[in-house]
């Protein structure tokens, strides 16, 4: 496993890391047995960084997250949730909130502190509570030493251009743009190596765009989207090669992203996903499938409110 700084906050994070959605039965039902195996499957072949959230599972990822880290010693692993989301729909980025939301994930979790938290999704919340409220009430846990760093996660990067310009974040968490068919993430690395902040990217298979499932019914990418993705899914298929992997491959081959989220819930998964990453790339297969994805290449969807989703560039355009 390759290890790499967080930003400027001293950590050393694996290439790969863990998301926990998945203990959350967020996408099947998952016994609590192969939940906890998968998390020290995952400990034990080298990866040290966990995400989680309240959100996920309504709290049952932090839960079983929290058991299965009863019998692990607690410098074996960095410990990242978040906190501003709840239920479906349910948005709260006020100072009291976020505060007992950490006391309560970090009472879910049996630790008395957090290394990383992030206000979740703050695309959805106000931007001025966010920016009044929730990131002072992180900067008030920092202080007290309940939290070592903190920062916040979106879908839009124009959330991370609105923000770091005006506040300092320790980290940041961006998914679905650093992927076979989106490198648009690629823009922020110039404002994050000014701001010393560490970087987090997740969803290297698109919420499952990249792979040889059935993309999901509630997938928020469009028509165009998909059905590019199944192209270079298919062309993958017919080579004998899983688009997942190459996924997985070309997120985590870039140096100066730091590490890649991957959730599953099966120590199988997790034990493919890291032996992915010791496998050589086929760049030729590379090459063929971003060819193939080219035409869609960083096209997103929209995530919520729209005064998160345009941000001024440094000459004043808008992006």
């Amino acid at each position: 496993m390759k290890y790499r700084k967080l930003g400027n906050t001293g950590l050393d994070v694996s290439a790969l890391s863990f998301g926990a959605s998945s203990l959350g039965s967020v996408f099947r039902e998952v016994p609590k047995d192969e939940a906890i195996l998968t998390v020290h499957t995952a400990i034990d072949l080298g990866i040290n960084l966990i995400d989680v959230s309240p959100y996920y599972g309504l709290m049952k990822a932090e839960t079983v997250l929290g058991e299965a880290l009863q019998t692990v010693p607690r410098d074996k692993y960095i410990l990242s949730t978040k906190a501003g989301r709840y239920g479906e729909g349910e948005f709260d980025f006020s100072r009291e909130r976020i505060i007992r939301s950490a006391e309560e994930s970090m009472g879910r979790l049996g630790t008395d502190y957090l290394d990383i938290l992030l206000l979740h999704d703050v695309e959805f919340g106000s931007l001025t509570q966010v920016m009044e409220e929730g990131i002072p009430a992180l900067e008030e846990l920092k202080q007290a030493g309940k939290i070592r760093y903190f920062g916040v996660s979106g879908l839009p990067l124009s959330v991370f251009e609105k923000v770091l310009p005006q506040t300092r974040l320790d980290v940041i968490l961006s998914y679905c743009h650093y992927s076979l068919n989106d490198t648009t993430l690629l823009r922020l690395l110039p404002l994050l190596e000014e701001s010393g902040t560490g970087l987090m990217n997740a969803s290297p298979i698109s919420m499952g765009l990249l792979s040889n499932r059935k993309v999901p019914d509630w997938h928020p990418a469009g028509a165009e989207i998909q059905a590019a993705c199944q192209r270079a899914a298919e062309y993958c298929r017919d080579k004998g090669e899983d688009i997942a992997k190459l996924a997985v491959q070309f997120s985590t081959a870039n140096e100066q992203i730091p590490t890649t989220l991957v959730s599953t819930a099966t120590p199988a998964n997790i034990r493919n996903n890291i032996k992915w990453t010791e496998e050589p790339m086929d760049e030729q297969l590379l090459a063929e499938v971003r060819d193939i994805l080219k035409p869609i290449d960083g096209a997103t969807w929209p995530s919520g409110r729209a005064e998160w989703n345009e941000a001024p560039g440094r000459n004043g355009e808008r992006l």
